[in-house]
């Protein structure tokens, strides 16, 4: 039995550059995984089988978890099973690619279990553009639709941050807010931007580009941003396509007390606050 712990990701910058002819956007970020997590408990079974602690999560055929075991499964020419838990603890709907990332431990600890050779790399792309990232360092640079990585430092910036990250009660799907886009080149070098700036600068020059389209459709996370900078962040934004909003405090009780009162005033958002670094 494996018990392990699937940590989110918030989007340090969001560069939605054109669309291309299969339909994707290529883009470029800067993934981040933070310390909010689900957790999943992986035992030896016959069979492909799943189980969920939040009964609004469907367990079918559309689960990501469902999908990359029977992936790596077919791709490793396995016949074994394996059964999931998955401790439900990350919003839905929320830009902090909690399924991506469920998605990719459950390749990972599938691999282990069956004792498999099979490269995850390509799995994972095709379960989805951030699974790959997943499987990795917890930072890099994103590229293509976002499964092309590359190597980061990390940034200097984030030494001493503390983070706090809010999701409103509102969810975004990921198509909508690609559909409402305008695709754009970015007008900063973002990897150089992270890496060395600081986080004044990332206040100036750090943008997500799905801000403008989300903002104008739900006002809601547009007020949650405002009011993160209002509780004393260095820096806010959203993450991936919404509708989760993060801020970096110099401080951890700065953070802790931004967002117990954004809760306070809003008891059906959820919050998480910890080291801006795992």
């Amino acid at each position: 039995m494996l018990t392990l712990k699937a940590f989110a990701k918030i989007n340090l910058g969001l560069h939605v550059l054109r669309k291309r002819e299969d339909g994707f956007h290529d883009l470029e970020t800067v993934f981040l995984k933070v310390g909010w997590h689900d957790e999943l408990t992986f035992s030896s079974s016959n069979l492909i089988q799943m189980t969920c602690s939040n009964r609004d999560l469907r367990i079918d055929d559309g689960n990501l978890c469902i999908q990359a075991a029977r992936a790596l499964a077919l791709a490793a020419g396995c016949a074994k099973g394996v059964q999931i838990h998955l401790d439900k603890t990350l919003p839905f709907g929320a830009g902090l690619g909690g399924g991506s990332s469920d998605a990719a431990l459950t390749l990972q600890a599938c691999k282990s279990l069956w004792r498999v050779d099979s490269e995850l790399g390509p799995l994972a792309a095709h379960l989805g553009s951030d699974v790959p990232f997943f499987l990795g360092d917890s930072i890099a640079f994103g590229e293509g639709r976002g499964e092309v990585l590359s190597v980061m430092s990390e940034p200097a910036a984030l030494r001493d941050a503390h983070l706090m990250i809010v999701v409103p009660d509102v969810a975004v799907s990921t198509m909508d807010a690609y559909s409402n886009i305008r695709p754009r080149l970015g007008a900063v070098d973002m990897n150089e931007l992270v890496t060395t700036g600081s986080l004044d600068d990332w206040r100036r020059e750090l943008v997500n580009h799905f801000e403008e389209s989300v903002f104008s459709a739900f006002p809601q996370v547009a007020a949650l941003k405002a009011t993160v900078y209002k509780r004393g962040a260095a820096y806010a934004s959203m993450s991936g396509s919404g509708s989760a909003v993060f801020g970096l405090f110099e401080s951890a009780d700065q953070a802790k007390q931004s967002v117990s009162a954004i809760l306070k005033e809003h008891p059906t958002y959820q919050g998480w606050t910890g080291p801006a670094l795992l």
